[in-house]
Order: C-alpha cells, then sequence, then structure tokens
C-alpha cells in the first residue's frame, strides 16, 4: 500500500487565515449541535492557489491593460500550485474541480466534512442562532508543509455570513422629497438624450432576487425601454426573490438604480452565498467573465474591516486588483452606519470592500433639489433618528494609496492602514431617496447602496461616450484637474469625522458634475 505522503508532513497555520469564535461576529444564543449529525454531509471549499506571476499594482493613469486572455496567460493559476492541490485533495478523499477557470487562481474542492476536518486541520461544529444555522471554525486552517506557499486562502470550511446590503427603506412619515433615479441623474448633470449601449455593468448580490416583470413595469414608468438583466449563478447562489423588506430591496434598488441613469446598458446580476467564500467568488466570476463582459460592477454589500479574515481581505483585495489589470471599474457602498460601521463601542471602522485600495468607495449625502437645480446637499446622518449615516475614515488595514497622498487623510490607528474611505458621494439619505419598485411594492430606499450602483451607471455612460472603458478610475478624479468635476460637500458629519473643502471621510471628493466626471475620463 502506498505510504501517505502530507498526512504525514508537519503542518503549518495557513497565514491570515485564523477564525474568530461565532459569538465575537456579533451572533448571540448560538448552540452546538452533534458533530456526527454533519460529519458525512457534503460541502465544497474555494482554495486560492498562487499566480503564475503577481499581479501588477493598479496604477490608473497611463496603466497597461491586459485583455482578460492576456491576464489569464500571465496572472492565471500556477500549474505547479495545481499539481500540488490536487495531489493533496486525492490523498484525503477530496475532489477538484477539473482546472481553474482562465484568468482565476481558484480551486474548488469537494468532500465531506469529515474528510475537510482531516485534510485541513481543523473542526468544524454546527450552530444555530436566530440569523440561522451556519458551520463554524475558530483558530487557523493548517496546512501540510508542502502546501505552504502554493496555497494563499482557504475559504468555505466555515459558512457564517459575512457581509450585509447597505440599503435603508425609508420610514413613510420621514420622507421629505424623494426622487427617480432618472431625476437624481439630472439633478448631478448626468449626460441627457444619450445612452450606455454596448456596456454591461455587473451587478453582485448575497441574497434576494429580482422579478422581472418588476423590471418591466419600472422602466415603462420611466419611459424608458428594460434592461436585459441576466442572473449569474456562483457557488450555488440564484436569483431567488421573495422577501420586499428584505435583500430583494437591495437586488432591484441595484439595478433599477445603475440601469435608469445608464439606458442601453445590460445588467448581469452574479448571486453567490453571503459568505466569505461566495463574496470572492461572485467578484472574481465578474471580473472574469468572459461571456457578458461587464465594464462596471457594482457592489452594495460589505462589513467592517476588523469581522473578516486576513486571507479574506487579501483575496477579495486581489480579485479587485485583478479587475484594475483588465480594465474594470468596482463601485463599492461605503456603509450606512457612519464612522464606527455599527461595531459596539466608541472607535472607528470602516468597511470592506469599499477599504479596497483598488476600488471606488461611495459614501452618502442628503439631498435635495428640482430639476436640474441642486438647493441643498450635506452629509447623510439621521443616526439620531435610527434611520443610519455614511460609512467613512482610515483603513487599519489597507496602506494610503500614492494617489490620496495629498488629500490630509487623517492618520491611521495601526501601521498598516492609512486608505481613506470614501472616494466619492451621491444621494444616500432614505429621507431623500429613491422611488423604486420591489416585488411589486413601491418603496423609497436610500443608503450607500444606491450611490454605489449610480456611479456605476455613470462609469458605464462614461465608456460608452468616450469609447473606451474608463478601467481603475481613482488616480484621475484624485488628480487636480479633478476638482471641477464635484460638487463639493462641506457641511455635516458621520460622527467620528467632519466635512470640509476638499476630500473628507464623510463623502470624499463630493457628489458627481455627471459631464465634467465623463470629459475627465477620456483622459484615463
Amino acid at each position: 500500500m502506498a505510504k501517505s505522503k502530507f498526512a504525514e508532513q508537519s503542518r503549518v497555520a495557513l497565514k491570515g487565515s485564523a477564525r474568530k469564535p461565532f459569538e465575537a461576529a456579533g451572533q448571540v444564543g448560538a448552540v452546538e449541535r452533534s458533530a456526527e449529525s454533519v460529519a458525512e454531509a457534503g460541502i465544497t471549499v474555494t482554495v486560492i492557489v498562487k499566480p503564475k506571476s503577481p499581479v501588477p499594482p493598479a496604477t490608473g493613469v497611463g496603466q497597461v491593460r491586459m485583455s482578460r486572455e492576456e491576464f489569464a496567460e500571465k496572472h492565471g493559476a500556477d500549474p505547479a500550485s495545481v499539481a500540488v492541490v490536487k495531489a493533496f485533495a486525492e490523498e484525503f478523499g477530496l475532489t477538484m474541480d477539473a482546472s481553474p477557470s482562465p484568468g482565476r487562481c481558484t480551486v474548488h474542492l469537494h468532500g465531506t466534512v469529515s474528510d475537510m476536518e482531516r485534510a485541513f486541520g481543523v473542526a468544524l461544529r454546527r450552530v444555530e442562532s436566530g440569523s440561522g444555522a451556519f458551520r463554524v471554525r475558530e483558530g487557523a486552517v493548517n496546512i501540510p508543509q508542502e502546501l505552504d506557499g502554493h496555497v494563499i486562502a482557504v475559504l468555505g470550511l466555515d459558512n457564517r455570513p459575512q457581509a450585509r446590503p447597505h440599503f435603508r427603506i425609508a420610514k413613510p412619515n420621514a420622507v421629505t422629497g424623494s426622487f427617480t433615479p432618472v431625476q437624481v441623474g439630472a439633478l448631478y448633470g448626468f449626460p441627457q438624450g444619450v445612452t450606455a449601449s454596448g456596456q454591461t455593468i455587473g451587478i453582485v448580490e448575497l441574497g434576494g432576487g429580482f422579478v422581472e416583470s418588476d423590471i418591466e413595469t419600472y422602466f415603462s414608468g420611466l419611459g424608458l425601454s428594460a434592461p436585459a438583466v441576466t442572473a449569474v449563478t456562483v457557488d450555488g447562489g440564484t436569483n431567488s426573490p421573495g422577501d420586499p423588506s428584505g435583500a430583494d430591496g437591495e437586488v432591484m434598488l441595484d439595478i433599477e438604480v445603475s440601469a435608469a441613469v445608464a439606458p442601453g446598458a445590460k445588467v448581469a446580476v452574479y448571486f453567490a452565498p453571503n459568505t466569505d467564500q461566495g463574496f470572492v467568488d461572485a467578484v472574481s466570476t465578474a471580473v472574469h467573465d468572459t461571456v457578458n463582459k461587464p465594464s462596471v460592477v457594482s457592489i452594495s454589500w460589505g462589513g467592517p474591516e476588523s469581522t473578516w479574515t486576513a486571507q479574506g481581505l487579501a483575496a477579495l483585495n486581489a480579485a479587485c486588483q485583478a479587475a484594475a489589470a483588465v480594465g474594470v471599474t468596482i463601485t463599492v457602498a461605503a456603509g450606512d452606519d457612519g464612522s464606527t460601521d455599527g461595531v459596539s463601542g466608541s472607535a472607528n471602522h470602516v468597511d470592506f470592500p469599499a477599504s479596497s485600495p483598488n476600488v471606488l468607495a461611495c459614501g452618502g449625502t442628503k439631498l435635495m433639489g428640482s430639476g436640474t437645480r441642486i438647493t441643498n446637499e450635506v452629509v447623510w446622518n439621521e443616526l439620531s433618528d435610527d434611520e443610519g449615516a455614511t460609512g467613512g475614515g482610515v483603513s487599519n488595514s489597507f496602506a494610503l494609496p500614492s494617489w490620496q497622498a495629498n488629500s490630509n487623510v487623517p492618520a491611521p490607528t495601526t501601521k498598516g492602514g492609512g486608505r481613506g474611505v470614501p472616494d466619492v458621494a451621491g444621494d444616500a439619505d432614505p429621507s431623500t431617496g429613491y422611488e423604486v419598485l420591489v416585488d411589486g411594492e413601491q418603496q423609497v430606499i436610500g443608503g450607500t447602496s444606491a450611490v454605489a450602483p449610480l456611479w456605476a451607471g455613470l462609469i458605464a455612460l462614461a465608456n460608452a461616450q468616450n469609447g473606451s472603458d474608463a478601467g481603475f478610475v481613482n488616480p484621475a478624479l484624485y488628480a487636480s484637474g479633478g476638482a471641477g468635476a464635484f460638487r463639493d460637500i462641506t457641511q455635516g458629519n458621520n460622527g467620528g469625522f467632519s466635512a470640509g473643502p476638499g476630500w473628507d471621510a464623510c463623502t470624499g471628493l463630493g457628489s458627481p458634475v455627471g459631464s465634467a466626471i465623463i470629459s475627465l475620463l477620456k483622459t484615463v
């Protein structure tokens, strides 16, 4: 009988894989169930392996872009790493997908819970709380010595919820002046009478779904043709509408806002489970999608940096860095709970993936106006009425990018931090929110969830009008010539930070002057 190869090797803790106890993730009342009842259950784990060569950092202006095919050739999974993982999987009774998808460093392994425990040196248990039932682990993933350096991350052993949607349904008596997305676009100077034909807007969703008849009805009411919307399944996630007060509100807000301000654009919605595995796989799938080929991807989900493992942060950030390399813009909601990002205590936290230096982080304002005239715009902060406030602050995980060096970002509280959040802003206060249709119900919804698709729609318009994809836009927006492309928001605060002239940790550079943004991006 062949001698075990990996089973006899010493084990090393996979860097950044340590998980906090389930209760520390904000869950209460967790009850452990018998491990025997789940030991033979089948699960799928995502293993991220080393690329053929490191992905170049996102520089924006003057950055040499690659096609998705070129990226796959240069930065796809290292074949040697894939071979090592395959041999490891076979020894422990796991099966591996034939090969990673082009451009991705993702290997999927399938097996029973008990085999996964043996393979990765972890103990998995089932817990139940008010949020549902989950499979969890604590501490680090422990891999055989030979895998060290080949394996970057192991995701999916633990499937606790990772993110939350950043939308807020307005209280009926709190609406002071709502808008259609088209009206918001007009106030922000988006060009009228033009289309984003030829563009596809990608949207990442970790729950909920859409009803096609609602999309037809909604856009008919706006006097626009309904967009072609495609649902893409990732890790078993599906288009599952059914709760107008839940994640369906997020999905419909994202589709209706982005497509209404970018008429003619197609929409691809990537549905994945709400786990770190699902989140990473959804973004990676969208970035490397050679069928739908989105030029911009909108993300309205996230969670405090402190709730992520280091490997999860790194894996999702790497997917965003790949987007910059192939010329895909990613817009991300900055959060709806003010400067603390909903973390108990008074300390300031920023939301991830908004804090990734490879995305355009979108904060929120309270907008008032009529027609094409803005009468007032301040930082969104309704915390006193329990109606949220824009996220924003300074990352504890990502360093200050060079393009933010002259923005007077406050000092971080950790040595490795410094990236300021957000970069830009737009209407997010639910009291001046967006009129949308969700599961047949008319609703007014706000939150920074609305700002990410608003900016995604603007980027899609810019791409269509300029005849080229803008890609990673941050350096161009922060350049001195970009000042006239923003409406500077100087009043208000999000709890720990106050607005002021220039960039601030509430609304970034400000809200858009649409046509000027499009002109600015011609030079990217």
